[in-house]
């Protein structure tokens, strides 16, 4: 395995006033993301940023109020990601405990509607509704909103995308993300900016006496915003912090949905234990699975059943079509591997890559695989579908490059030449004619090259330091897990040290496990490490970077330790 740079996460500040239950390493890891006193870690939902904080709420609310009161019909528009699946959820649950009888929802197909608000997917609603609410999209749906109000429809855009130069003529936006908004924090999911949209609705209908028997219990959808924000690897800042504690509380507390609870069984979790890391890498790629490979649809019909036997047979087919995207991305993979393996593609800083035989919902996991094995900006390509001469693509970045401006400024110098593009400063997707993918890969090259210097372009380690060879416990392993949540923007803990490898075994065709020994001493300690065997045996001496985490296996716990990366040293 190639060397890397090693960085520690490790401040001068010393952190202060926690209680003597909480581990000197725990404090020492939350000082590295820059909380240093207890209140930095108190999720308490009384602590969450206001909903009429966030632009756009009183005209949002107003018109959604309005919609309730004169019964009139509702269709949410989703979209097709795990975000798109569990807000199109919070929002037909949310709209109905707050009194809307007439609510539905469609989701985009990727391969017939296209990303969105679509005038495609405007014209296959049958019959129209009177108001349309967008949920993770829309912001960039000009002709689609245009389509709508051409046939007499209302649209209400609930979005956290970045916001293009034009802005769709909806009859109300709510994003974090427009220009000039004042709220703190940009990095709401779209789950999270319906889940407020929904808070201020009923904060309205309250002041209006809309609820003389009691008001409903909006924290019921708390599970649904926890597992869509972490799918949806935005930064976790304190208020997504304070969402998805909760939601995870919910769930570890029995009371998660039942398709929620159908996808951790079907994965092999427990409910009990469930963690952000849980819904990053097991509940949420089997929802998203659907939108790649199929329709949405079956995704969130799954979040919307309250009957527990179609949850779990609706989990079963989404696990299905998740081994199924699992096979094929694998396959992608391997293909993408042996293109940057060419000469044309050694020397590039922004790589594209293109298969006609590649899958178009698969390309962005294509891309974020080759990103990170080269610590390049990665896009991948493929067939827009067998009647269109379009690719689309999607994309991947590193630190210090954010595509989707990067995609902004290529579409400023040379109009034409992307038809349609979007997305963050990580991810982003687009489309082109494949007579201009040669064209592009060049000027994508060029601007990865402009906006990147050598020490960007190598790849970093980041740990919280060595742990002393005591602290390797199952019960400081236990306080990790819950001291969260970890996920993007608050990187679970990852520390590193020397160690002599004992012994060690294949697992599976790509995994290792190994028993490893530490320099300063102590009892051998096991440890796994995913995705990386070659048929090469691992080194006897090696530095290591890993997490500690729990095995609880067969529903016995003992320690792990999760490699993330291993080097040899003399």
């Amino acid at each position: 395995m190639r060397s890397k740079v090693w960085r520690q996460r490790l401040v001068e500040v010393a952190p202060s006033g926690w209680p003597a239950h909480v581990h000197p390493v725990i404090q020492r890891v939350y000082a590295a993301r820059g909380v240093c006193t207890p209140d930095g870690v108190e999720h308490r939902l009384a602590r969450m940023l206001p909903p009429a904080m966030l632009g756009g709420m009183d005209r949002a609310v107003d018109l959604l109020m309005r919609a309730i009161l004169e019964d009139r019909s509702i269709v949410v528009a989703g979209d097709y990601d795990c975000d798109g699946a569990t807000g199109t959820a919070v929002a037909e649950r949310g709209l109905r405990l707050l009194g809307a009888r007439r609510v539905g929802h469609v989701v985009p197909n990727r391969f017939v509607h296209g990303y969105g608000l679509s005038e495609a997917l405007v014209a296959s609603l049958d019959p129209a509704p009177d108001l349309i609410v967008t949920v993770d999209n829309g912001v960039a749906s000009v002709v689609g909103v245009a389509a709508a109000h051409a046939r007499g429809i209302q649209v209400l855009i609930t979005d956290h995308h970045l916001p293009g130069d034009v802005l769709p003529d909806a009859d109300a936006i709510v994003n974090p993300n427009l220009a000039g908004d004042g709220f703190p924090s940009k990095a709401l999911a779209g789950v999270g900016v319906m889940f407020y949209l929904l808070l201020g609705l009923r904060a309205a209908m309250r002041n209006a006496g809309h609820f003389p028997n009691g008001e409903p219990d909006l924290g019921s959808l708390l599970d649904l915003v926890a597992l869509g924000t972490v799918a949806d690897l935005v930064p976790l800042d304190f208020n997504n912090r304070v969402l998805v504690e909760a939601g995870l509380k919910r769930m570890r507390a029995g009371k998660a949905c039942a398709g929620i609870a159908a996808l951790v069984e079907a994965s092999g979790r427990s409910l009990s234990t469930v963690g952000a890391t849980d819904l990053a890498f097991a509940i949420g790629p089997r929802l998203n699975a659907a939108g790649r490979l199929e329709d949405m649809s079956l995704g969130v019909a799954c979040l919307l059943t309250d009957d527990t036997g179609i949850a779990r047979r609706h989990a079963e087919q989404l696990s299905a079509i998740n081994q199924e995207r699992r096979d094929m991305q694998a396959g992608m993979v391997e293909e993408a591997e042996t293109m940057v393996a060419r000469a044309a593609h050694v020397d590039a800083v922004g790589v594209a890559l293109f298969d006609p035989g590649w899958h178009a919902g698969i390309v962005g996991l294509v891309a974020s695989k080759l990103k990170e094995k080269l610590h390049r900006p990665v896009l991948a390509f493929a067939p827009a579908g067998d009647d269109t001469d379009e690719l689309r693509g999607s994309a991947r970045s590193i630190p210090g490059f954010h595509i989707r401006d990067a995609l902004a400024e290529i579409d400023a110098k040379h109009p034409g030449l992307i038809l349609r593009f979007g997305g963050h400063a990580m991810a982003a997707g687009l489309s082109l004619r494949s007579a201009d993918l040669d064209r592009f890969a060049a000027i994508f090259d060029a601007t990865a090259r402009a906006h990147l210097d050598e020490e960007r372009l190598q790849a970093l380690i980041q740990t919280d330091g060595e742990l002393d060879y005591r602290d390797h416990t199952l019960d400081l392993a236990r306080q990790l897990r819950h001291a969260g949540p970890w996920g993007q923007g608050f990187p679970p803990p990852v520390f590193e040290a020397r160690f002599e490898c004992a012994s060690w075994k294949p697992m599976g065709s790509r995994h290792l496990r190994l028993q490893l020994r530490h320099t300063q001493g102590g009892v051998p300690l096991d440890a796994v490490m995913f995705n990386c065997y070659e048929g090469t045996p691992p080194p006897s001496r090696m530095r290591a970077a890993y997490e500690l985490s729990v095995n609880d296996w067969q529903g016995r716990e003992s320690l792990r330790l999760l490699l993330v990366h291993m080097e040899a040293v003399p």
